[in-house]
C-alpha cells in the first residue's frame, strides 16, 4: 500500500493535472500578463483572475511558491507557539487556497476553514484542487470584497498572503485591524522586496497596537532595528520548478528561490526565537558567520568556530530564517 502524499506532493500533482489540455503557449501567455498586473504599483479594484484559464495557469505557476513561503512562516509561528494547534482558519484573499494547504502541512488534521476572495473563478478552482487534500474536506470558499468593508468571524488563525500589495493604504489598514480583532494568531506574508517588507512592517505595527505580540520572525515586539531605506528583512524558500516555470522564465535550473517577508503575531503565550538568522550563513574554513536579529533589538554578527563543538555543527547546518541557537541541552551560545 502506498503512503499518502504529503500536502506539498498532493498539491504539485493536482496542479500538474490542471494544465492538461491547456496549450503551453496559452498558459505561458496568461502567466506573463498576470505577472505584469501583480507587479504594478496601482491597487486593484477588480479581480485580476478573470476566468478558469487565467486561474489554472496562474495557480500552476504561483501556488507552489506561495505554499513554500507561507509554510516557512507558519513553521516559525508554530515553533514559537508550542503545543498550540489552530482549530479554525480564515484565509483572507486566499484565491485558490495555497495558504490553506500550508496550514495543513504545518498542523495536520481537519479544522474549520474559510477562504475569502473576490475572484469567483479562483475560489471555484481552489475548491476543486482541495478535493485532493482530506484536511480541507469541509472548507468554505466564500466570495468577499477584500477591503475596508470586510468583517470577520472569530477564528483561531488568520493568514494574509500576497494580498496587501493589491490594496490601497486605507484598505490595508482595515484588513489588518479586522484580522487582529478576529484571531488568536495572524500570519502575513508579502513579496521579499523593499516594498513588500514596508507593507509587512506597516502591518506589524498595527498588529502590535491592536494588542498582539510578534512571535516570528522577530525575537521581540520592539521597533525593527533595520534602518529604513538601507536594507530590508526577507527570507527565502526553495521551490521545485515545473515545466511551466521553466517555459515562462526561460530558466534551466530545476528549482528557484522564493523571496518573502512576513510577520506572525499572536495573543497567546509564546516563546519567540532567542535570535534569528537574517542572512544566508557564510561558511568558511573552521568557522561560520551568522547575521542575527537579536532579542536585544539589534542586528549582530556571531562567529561560530570548531571550538564550540556541537554548536559549530549546528551552525554549519543552519539556514537563512532559522532560529538561533537551536535547542541543545547543556550547550551555551557563543559570546
Amino acid at each position: 500500500m502506498n503512503d499518502p502524499l504529503s500536502p506539498a506532493e498532493a498539491l504539485r500533482a493536482s496542479l500538474a493535472e490542471l494544465l492538461d489540455g491547456l496549450p503551453p503557449r496559452q498558459a505561458a501567455g496568461a502567466v506573463e500578463r498576470l505577472i505584469a498586473h501583480y507587479r504594478g504599483d496601482t491597487p486593484t479594484h477588480t479581480p485580476i483572475l478573470r476566468d478558469r484559464a487565467d486561474v489554472a495557469a496562474y495557480a500552476a505557476y504561483r501556488m507552489p511558491a506561495t505554499f513554500a513561503a507561507v509554510h516557512a512562516a507558519l513553521e516559525a509561528c508554530a515553533a514559537a507557539l508550542p503545543g498550540w494547534t489552530p482549530g479554525s482558519h480564515t484565509d483572507i484573499g486566499g484565491g485558490t487556497g495555497a495558504a490553506t494547504w500550508a496550514v495543513t502541512a504545518t498542523w495536520p488534521g481537519g479544522r474549520g476553514v474559510t477562504v475569502l476572495d473576490w475572484a469567483e473563478p479562483a475560489l471555484a478552482l481552489g475548491r476543486e484542487i482541495a478535493a485532493a487534500n482530506p484536511d480541507l474536506a469541509g472548507a468554505r470558499w466564500q466570495r468577499a470584497r477584500i477591503g475596508a468593508d470586510l468583517t470577520l468571524a472569530a477564528t483561531d488563525l488568520v493568514t494574509v498572503s500576497y494580498v496587501l500589495n493589491e490594496l490601497s493604504e486605507p484598505d490595508r489598514a482595515a484588513l489588518v485591524d479586522a484580522a487582529a480583532g478576529a484571531a488568536q494568531a495572524v500570519v502575513i506574508v508579502e513579496a521579499g522586496t523593499p516594498a513588500g517588507y514596508a507593507r509587512v512592517i506597516e502591518a506589524r505595527d498595527r498588529l502590535i497596537r491592536a494588542g498582539l505580540h510578534v512571535v516570528a520572525p522577530c525575537p521581540h515586539s520592539a521597533a525593527c532595528p533595520i534602518e529604513p531605506g538601507r536594507d530590508w528583512c526577507h527570507f527565502s524558500a526553495r521551490v521545485a520548478r515545473s515545466s511551466l516555470h521553466r517555459q515562462v522564465k526561460g530558466g534551466t535550473l530545476p528549482y528557484e528561490d522564493e523571496k518573502f517577508s512576513y510577520v506572525a503575531a499572536s495573543r497567546l503565550p509564546a516563546a519567540p526565537a532567542p535570535s534569528r538568522v537574517v542572512r544566508r550563513p557564510q561558511i568558511r574554513k573552521g568557522q561560520v558567520l551568522l547575521d542575527l536579529c537579536e532579542a536585544g533589538e539589534r542586528l549582530a554578527r556571531t562567529t561560530v568556530t570548531k571550538r564550540h563543538g556541537d554548536l559549530y555543527k549546528a551552525a554549519r547546518d543552519a539556514e537563512w530564517g532559522d532560529a538561533w541557537p537551536p535547542p541543545s541541552p547543556g550547550e551555551e551560545p557563543p559570546a
